[in-house]
């Protein structure tokens, strides 16, 4: 599992970057118990690794 470091920004933004899906913000949010997709200040995190079946923060069908 990966960590990454950030400054400020969003679970949106990081998940596109990081996870290729922005929609997949919530499994950072999850993984890091967090609720708020904003982030303030420095953090740390854990990535979930790259899941492209992984359905993010829609429900199937959306």
């Amino acid at each position: 599992m990966n960590t990454i470091t950030t400054a400020g920004g969003t679970l949106y933004h990081l998940a596109a970057s990081q996870l290729g899906d922005a929609t997949q913000w919530i499994r950072i949010a999850q993984l890091n118990n967090l609720s708020d997709p904003i982030l303030q200040g420095v953090v740390t995190l854990q990535l979930p690794p790259t899941n492209p079946t992984a359905t993010g923060g829609l429900p199937v069908g959306y």
